[in-house]
């Protein structure tokens, strides 16, 4: 009855909803207008539940229990009553912030409640509906060149599964098309070659790609991420370190980048002389956790003509920058590369987990990429109803009419604050911005969260945004006025 109540409340608010034509940049008329802070953040309710938590689980990472119940938009409610203006959004995997309209009207569908119920097991009892579904929602916004399509639950198994899809097709070439052999099938079972061939892909410094093995061995940024684990022994070269303003740095940071460029060519040869032959390559359109590192179209470029020469894999990771944060559906649109990536990892705001593949990238055989779910139908509802807002009302452009207007904010506060704040940056709403230490960045953080403004940090001083698509000028202005008060006070 409590779930049936709850409901019954939110689909009020979708009556309630603005219906003019940008009401869905629609959020729903029950978003607030600024934050509210009523308590310490935490609370003494999170705190109380934070207790009772540690009972069970590790609760180190928790920062404080949400009331997602009264979150509205882009403004996240606590179970104390403070109402923050989220820039966070659950570590960037809400596309339309809280409760949006279009995502409860989806659950409330007749033809969603089997959806919502039942969770197959897609690999091998999909739904009826299934290939329409993946047709009108995930095919819809594939990136340029892809039409191949495979869901997983989330972005480490996306970015694993995704490893294994480039060793397979870099084998399959190696025996010129023919299907393994006996002692190939029968040593792979004792972890041995030829069956387990010791290959091994090429990553970045700073990267981060998700907390499975194989993911977990292209990870390089936090150390909290690796220790304790055994990891193979693949190579990683740098991820170049641009100077800002870019303008100002032009040739430099094209020294710097080609530079790397020569290093990832010089690694390739030093593993494939060891009898590590790298068979692909994985990399970020923006570094995010490791710092929000951008690199040129050129860099990218690069890679690409690398992995084409040589015959190997380039696994672009898109699942922070993916589903149109940057204004653009994939943030490797805006390198309009020559030839496409193999592979495209996708996640967080996508609701869904999975990658697309080129063809020649998909395996021959049933069950080589498998798990139980592989995916959840039901995400693959919401994210429709998420495709078809973003489609609908051109959000797309919102995106870049924000983002263009969020960094001019951060810079004008850099320009204010010149001995705190360096390296504005940002591609669509993806923005962060540089701090002189990462102690000056964590009480700046601290401060904010005190004036209902939640935010996130990223490498080891950044702070970074991670807005909804849906965030809005307004939103940025709300933003500025505490950031601005925040920093002043470090110069008093």
């Amino acid at each position: 009855m409590l779930v049936t109540r709850r409901l019954n409340l939110l689909l009020r608010t979708i009556e309630k909803t603005v219906s003019d034509k940008h009401a869905s940049l629609s959020i729903a008329v029950s978003e607030p207008s600024e934050p509210k802070v009523v308590t310490d953040i935490p609370g003494p309710k999170s705190k109380q539940l934070i207790q009772e938590l540690d009972q069970i689980q590790n609760v180190g990472a928790v920062h404080f229990f949400c009331d997602y119940d009264n979150s509205h938009g882009n403004y996240l409610t606590d179970v104390d009553g403070n109402v923050m203006l989220d820039l966070y959004t659950q570590i960037s995997s809400l596309p339309l912030g809280y409760n949006h309209p279009a995502l409860i009207n989806a659950v409330s569908k007749p033809e969603n409640l089997s959806t919502f119920v039942n969770r197959p097991a897609l690999g091998v009892y999909p739904p009826a509906d299934w290939v329409s579904r993946l047709q009108n929602v995930l095919v819809s916004v594939s990136p340029p060149g892809m039409t191949q399509v495979q869901t997983m639950a989330c972005g480490a198994c996306s970015v694993e599964h995704g490893l294994k899809a480039i060793f397979i097709k870099y084998m399959s070439d190696k025996r010129g098309g023919k299907a393994p052999s006996k002692e190939d099938m029968e040593s792979c079972i004792a972890n041995e070659a030829p069956g387990s061939p010791p290959l091994t892909i090429l990553s970045f410094s700073n990267s981060f790609h998700g907390r499975t093995m194989g993911a977990l061995a292209c990870t390089h940024s936090k150390w909290l991420h690796k220790l304790d684990f055994p990891m193979p022994a693949w190579p990683h070269v740098r991820f170049p370190d641009l100077k800002y303003p870019l303008e100002e740095f032009v040739e430099e940071n094209r020294a710097e980048e080609n530079k790397i460029l020569e290093e990832v060519e010089d690694k390739i040869e030093e593993y494939n002389k060891k009898g590590l032959p790298v068979a692909g390559v994985i990399v970020e359109p923006v570094q995010c956790e490791g710092g929000d590192n951008f690199a040129s179209a050129d860099f990218f470029q690069g890679l690409r003509d690398i992995t084409s020469k040589r015959g190997l894999g380039y696994l672009m990771d898109e699942v922070q920058t993916g589903c149109g944060v940057t204004g653009k559906f994939w943030a490797h649109e805006h390198f309009n590369l020559t030839d496409t990536p193999d592979i495209v990892t996708f996640s967080k705001k996508m609701l869904t987990g999975g990658f697309y593949n080129k063809s020649s990238f998909r395996p021959k055989e049933g069950y080589r990429i498998l798990n139980t779910w592989v995916g959840d139908p039901s995400k693959i509802a919401l994210l429709g109803e998420v495709v078809n807002v973003i489609k609908e009302d051109n959000i797309l452009d919102e995106v870049k009419v924000t983002g263009d207007y969020l960094l001019s904010g951060l810079k004008q506060m850099q320009v204010k604050y010149p001995g705190m704040l360096s390296k504005s940056r940002g591609l669509g709403t993806l923005s962060a911005v540089d701090f002189n230490t990462a102690a000056t960045r964590d009480k700046v953080m601290a401060n904010l969260r005190k004036k209902g403004v939640h935010t996130g940090s990223c490498g080891e001083k950044t702070l970074r945004f991670r807005p909804t698509l849906l965030f809005q000028n307004k939103h940025v202005d709300v933003f500025m006025e505490r950031f601005d008060d925040v920093l002043s006070q470090f110069e008093k």
